[in-house]
């Protein structure tokens, strides 16, 4: 099947504006994220998903510069940007990443990938409840036709602003995969939504110079400097409609082992 991944991208963040040019290791953050999503084998292409307001070119000009597409829609309707970009570059499934996590893994795109394959399911994620890998590392798959239903059927402004509340909401009409690490690392906050965030995933970046180390990697340089994680311990996470989602009689459990390097 083909499989795209849509990095959603905008200047607009409220705690931490312009955030995803911010550098890290003398590189823009956003830069980071789409050269990380690349990676993953699962990953036929990459499309930037960014708004139509001017404010929002400076993305459009970085994902020029990585020579990747991009598609441009309502700042309100993330859902409708999601469904663009499957209908523009012919998905069948898609990926969705939030630019704002510099550490996103693509091992782990591709774990998720494996099991909503296994499972033939209409989405799969590291996110369900209970989830176990870090925030930041936030993977989401879903199918082209699951898209097309929400599109038609959510009528919550609220909700298709964060793309996938509707399917989640709905374990009685979509199958969901819930993908589980072997440990549990969900106290750790690695995504960049306020200054604190910042200085640790900067920290991060540092201290393993580029962007060429896996998640188990980060995890072994907080582990060694435990004062890092604490910097950001209180921030208070925005939570999307259908957050929280857990297990039902329609979601299965794929366990996913961790392994070292790229796939």
């Amino acid at each position: 099947m083909r499989t795209i991944a849509v990095v959603q991208a905008r200047l607009g963040s409220t705690r931490l504006p312009g955030k995803v040019l911010l550098p890290l290791a003398g590189e823009p953050i956003l830069a980071r994220v789409l050269r990380r999503t690349a990676r993953a084998g699962s990953v036929d292409e990459v499309v930037v998903a960014t708004t139509t307001l001017p404010s929002d070119d400076p993305i459009v000009d970085l994902a020029g510069s990585e020579g990747l597409p991009v598609v441009r829609g309502s700042e309100a309707d993330l859902l409708d940007r999601y469904l663009l970009a499957a209908r523009a570059h012919q998905a069948e499934r898609v990926v969705r990443i939030t630019s704002d996590c510099p550490l996103i893994d693509p091992g782990l795109i591709d774990d998720v990938a494996a099991a909503i394959a296994r499972e033939a399911g209409d989405y799969a994620s590291n996110t369900l409840e209970p989830r176990t890998y870090p925030r930041g590392l936030d993977v989401e798959m879903v199918t082209r036709d699951a898209l097309e239903v929400a599109a038609d059927e959510d009528r919550d402004p609220a909700s298709r602003e964060h793309a996938t509340p509707f399917i989640r909401r709905h374990p009685d009409r979509f199958r969901l995969v819930r993908v589980a690490g072997t440990e549990d690392h969900s106290a750790h906050r690695w995504t960049v939504d306020t200054p604190e965030d910042y200085d640790l995933v900067r920290r991060l970046y540092d201290a393993l110079g580029g962007d060429d180390f896996t998640w188990l990697d980060a995890l072994a340089v907080v582990d060694a400097n435990p004062a890092w994680g604490t910097s950001n311990r209180n921030v208070t996470q925005k939570l999307a409609p259908g957050d929280g989602a857990v297990a039902t009689a329609n979601t299965s459990t794929d366990a996913a082992t961790p392994r070292p390097g790229w796939r």
